[in-house]
């Protein structure tokens, strides 16, 4: 079986999902809020981004001037959040619920690189999520 959209009973593996998250000292609401914070040295668009509601996050996140080596570490810094989130005993559980499902952040907003959108896509959200779930069945 493939869950392929990240809301309603799988709403959890969306990272808009409230949790507490806790990026460079500061605590953030969602892996979303985090995640775009991230992308910026300047503290202002992180503080902005700490206050907001995770899509407003993402939107913050479109603007600004991102660091130089986002490209290069927005993997890792990712799967750190993930981590992070997924060391929640609620949310863990939850996670290992699905079982060896095929996680496939299916999405129509074009993201190639997190999810799968018309059938084309990376799925790299999506393969972290089954690679931590993997590691926490493994020691759980």
């Amino acid at each position: 079986m493939e869950i392929n959209r990240f809301f309603g009973e799988f709403a959890f593996l969306s990272n808009f999902y409230p949790c507490e998250i806790v990026f460079d000292g500061e605590k953030y609401t969602s892996v979303e809020n985090a995640y775009q914070a991230a992308k910026f040295a300047d503290k202002e668009y992180r503080t902005l981004i700490r206050e907001v509601s995770a899509s407003k996050a993402k939107k913050i996140g479109r603007g600004g001037k991102i660091r130089g080596d986002w490209e290069f570490v927005k993997l890792s810094i990712m799967e750190n959040l993930l981590r992070q989130k997924f060391d929640d005993i609620k949310l863990k559980k939850l996670l290992l619920e699905t079982k060896e499902n095929n996680l496939v952040e299916g999405n129509t907003w074009s993201d190639f690189y997190w999810g799968v959108c018309n059938g084309k896509g990376e799925n790299n959200l999506g393969k972290l999520l089954m690679k931590i779930r993997s590691e926490l069945k493994d020691n759980f």
